[in-house]
């Protein structure tokens, strides 16, 4: 029998006493407060996955990942500690090594998830040899391309296409490292599925793996989100609709 879930009421993190409404996770607790959590594989229009394992905290001294874990009234959180972010930065530098992510020639530089979250948890460099493996880019569709040497298996496009768009247009295949994404095409090419750029799934991706095509630098270097302010800073007002 699934306990119920906790009426709301108010637990600490890092010292700082947080409200949570009934059914709240310690995610979503926080950022509501303004408080930041490490992430890459969180979004609020998307179910719980807890696939990238940045955001896992010590919750009463166990560890727990604030995506998937509930709130619970009078717990004690630990969040941004020397111990959780070292454990945050190995991870980063095995997704870098892993990957072909050359952020200084990327489209997405200042705009992607992972590069701010490198620079916040104090990243200076790999650390581990690189592995550089050849994968392939996909410039088969008209508005959209996808880069595979920059996907962190993170799965939000996975979800936002199963959830949100419900299309099932991608999907995670292979074992270990030899794990992929997946497009549900008779060629397996984007080009050749239902994918569309105003799609969630189009725009939902932390990374540089799915941009849309001839717009790569319509917000110039240096004026982007993560150039003006830290990742772990409140994300910018959305703006007003004119009249």
């Amino acid at each position: 029998m699934t306990a119920p879930a906790d009426p709301g009421g108010v637990f600490v993190l890092d010292g700082r006493e947080l409200p949570f409404a009934a059914g709240e996770t310690l995610m979503q607790a926080a950022r509501r407060a303004g408080v930041y959590i490490p992430h890459l594989c969180f979004h609020e229009r998307l179910g719980q996955s807890g696939a990238c394992r940045l955001c896992v905290v010590r919750v009463d001294g166990d560890f727990a990942a604030a995506c998937t874990t509930a709130a619970h009234d009078g717990a004690r959180v630990d969040n941004r500690t020397n111990e959780l972010d070292a454990r945050r930065r190995l991870l980063l530098q095995m997704l870098f090594v892993e990957d072909n992510h050359f952020c200084p020639s990327c489209e997405k530089s200042g705009q992607c998830l992972l590069q701010a979250t490198a620079y916040e948890m104090g990243m200076l460099g790999p650390r581990f040899e690189e592995f550089y493996p050849h994968r392939p880019v996909d410039a088969s569709h008209p508005d959209c391309w996808l880069d595979l040497n920059r996907c962190i298996l993170c799965k939000l496009c996975v979800r936002a296409s199963h959830e949100i768009d419900g299309k099932g247009v991608f999907a995670i295949g292979g074992h270990g490292i030899g794990s992929h994404l997946l497009v549900n095409s008779p060629s397996g090419r984007l080009g050749d599925s239902t994918f569309e750029a105003d799609d969630f799934a189009a725009g939902v991706c932390p990374v540089g793996a799915i941009l849309p095509k001839r717009r790569g630098f319509v917000v110039p270097i240096g004026a982007r989100r993560y150039d003006l302010a830290p990742v772990s800073a409140p994300p910018p007002p959305a703006p007003q609709a004119q009249d």
